[in-house]
């Protein structure tokens, strides 16, 4: 199975950090974000991993190169400046990714999730959900008997870390669009798994959330 980071977004919270460094290149405990990313991805058993790039995108070829270092074969997306959202970013990387279901995690969380324990999507997705965190106290879906939900009594954030089959973008159109609506019409059709998972998961949007990662990392809190 291939794994997606999604690198290419401008990071506009994140500035003035972001104005001439992207995102994923921020540095937290000694190393920058997107590779614990490649790490924990290495260590799982992946083997080759798809980079979406716009934003200063070149600095994050020029950082990781082909990957190797890591024990991994990167390949990279380029993407007009301005980037193309989430959806159309992985539509814009399936001929990168191929015909098998992929894993695909955004690049600006970190967490401990072992992405080695996933399997194949019993439907057209299978998405991570995590209890909502203070900057997104309603959720964004429902998980009833394994399946995710638009709606529901009780809500989860998601993780950004997904599995979908190339089918979900069937009929998309090259271009900016994003991956929610896709997952809603899925998840409305009764194709779209997911799981609760409780470990360490922070969602770095903010300087401040950069800063305290680092302080945790530093001091091996987490």
């Amino acid at each position: 199975m291939k794994a997606m980071i999604l690198a290419a977004g401008r990071g506009e919270r994140m500035r003035p950090l972001t104005d001439h460094t992207p995102k994923p290149l921020l540095p937290a405990g000694g190393k920058r974000l997107i590779e614990y990313h490649l790490e924990r991805l290495a260590a799982a058993g992946f083997r080759e991993v798809v980079i979406n790039l716009a934003h200063l995108g070149g600095q994050i070829r020029n950082h990781l190169g082909d990957g190797g270092r890591y024990g991994l074969a990167v390949a990279y997306s380029q993407e007009p400046e301005g980037a193309l959202e989430t959806g159309g970013g992985i539509f814009n990387a399936l001929p990168l990714l191929g015909d098998a279901p992929f894993l695909v995690v955004n690049g600006d969380v970190w967490c401990d999730y072992p992405f080695g324990g996933m399997d194949e999507p019993r439907g057209l997705a299978h998405l991570v959900l995590i209890d909502n965190p203070e900057h997104n106290p309603k959720g964004d879906f429902a998980l009833e008997n394994g399946m995710v939900k638009s709606d529901g009594e009780s809500k989860l954030t998601f993780s950004g870390i997904g599995l979908y089959r190339p089918e979900l973008f069937a009929g998309c159109q090259p271009g900016p669009f994003p991956l929610a609506p896709l997952l809603r019409a899925a998840m409305a059709r009764g194709e779209v798994s997911g799981e609760h998972y409780s470990g360490q998961w922070l969602d770095i949007g903010t300087p401040q959330r950069l800063e305290a990662l680092n302080q945790a990392l530093m001091e091996r809190k987490i």
